[in-house]
């Protein structure tokens, strides 16, 4: 059967699902805890932000605003995030990790990264410095 593909397509394609299983398998080598995965996304956006309002914080996770409010209510007894007024809009908050929710994302990275170190490390010389090469290109790609 012949396809119209071009080269380049057939890469996209090729890079997409190793990119996907790999991630998949890299989100699968974090602790089991309590945590949801949406829940541990959650705390990793507000990691990464420092604060966002609750509705920043629905687009930023792609949920609507009542689904984030369960989730961030779950975290907030688990005193995992914190609520603050908002500095200019005294009708919003804003929502941050707290130091046990920030010590949450550390410790599931640090596995995330062990787990992958350790199959980095049954590559050969020349995989890693091939992969190194890769991640460069890839981190570029992902800024345009």
């Amino acid at each position: 059967m012949a396809t119209d593909r071009t080269p380049t397509t057939q890469l996209a394609t090729l890079l997409r699902d190793a990119i996907t299983r790999l991630n998949r398998r890299v989100r699968q080598s974090r602790p089991i805890g309590e945590l949801t995965a949406t829940q541990y996304s959650v705390l990793t956006s507000l990691e990464l932000a420092g604060a966002l309002t609750p509705t920043e914080l629905a687009d930023t996770e792609r949920v609507q605003p009542p689904t984030m409010t369960r989730i961030v209510a779950k975290l907030e007894q688990r005193g995992l995030v914190q609520r603050n007024p908002h500095p200019t809009d005294g009708r919003q908050v804003i929502l941050s990790a707290t130091e046990a929710g920030r010590a949450i994302v550390a410790q599931h990275g640090q596995a995330r990264d062990e787990w992958l170190a350790q199959r980095l490390a049954e590559l050969s010389p020349e995989e890693r410095d091939t992969l190194q090469r890769a991640a460069e290109i890839l981190r570029r790609i992902a800024q345009s």
